[in-house]
């Protein structure tokens, strides 16, 4: 049992088969529909990017200071990159299966990618429309502003002690600013109830 829990690929595997047994199940004699797939990816990815960004703003970053100088290489050298690449491709994939399934349509209803965004849908369509706009200014914030920081800061591209201390403040109000528009970014996703 240890050897299977130990071991992330495979528990990712099995809980993927998982998941697709329960998709065809409760499917009944009606196929798994793209769409169905497309807003289970969303859902997913968007847990990863967003939890992602609560462990770094909640855990990660009120924590830093507390921990020994000798004992801070552990999380800039090893911990952190990992969880920023996750949480960088979190965000794009949470991006781009979102306008996916707001593309697709569901069942005979076509997509609403256009009114959403657009703001020309009314109601519910507005709704996840502001959500969508509030997610990509989010996706921007990690690709453009916070990534290109954190690479000064973690050492993996070349920086002064100068331009580490200036990326370090554009980071941290770039992360505080997706912590304040996920509130109601998640709102939106989860009130715009779209069939």
């Amino acid at each position: 049992m240890a050897k299977f829990f130990g071991n992330l690929h495979l528990v990712l595997v099995v809980g993927l088969v998982l998941t697709i047994a329960v998709m065809m199940h409760s499917a009944g004699s009606a196929p798994v529909d793209a769409n169905s797939v497309l807003r289970w990816l969303h859902v997913f990815f968007g847990v990863l990017w967003i939890g992602l960004l609560y462990y770094l703003n909640f855990v990660q970053v009120p924590t830093m200071p507390k921990i020994p100088a000798e004992l801070k290489k552990g999380v800039t050298g090893y911990i952190a990159p990992n969880v920023f690449f996750f949480f960088r491709y979190g965000a794009l994939l949470t991006v781009l299966t979102g306008l996916g399934v707001a593309g697709h349509g569901h069942g005979d209803q076509p997509g609403y990618l256009k009114e959403a965004l657009l703001f020309t849908g009314g109601g519910n369509y507005n709704l996840i429309g502001l959500g969508m706009w509030l997610a990509l200014i989010m996706a921007f914030n990690v690709w453009f502003i916070i990534w290109p920081a954190q690479k000064k800061i973690l050492g993996i591209v070349e920086a002064t002690d100068a331009e580490k201390a200036s990326a370090a403040p554009r980071a941290l109000a770039a992360s505080r600013t997706n912590l304040l528009l996920s509130l109601p970014m998640l709102y939106c996703m989860v009130s715009a109830n779209l069939g």
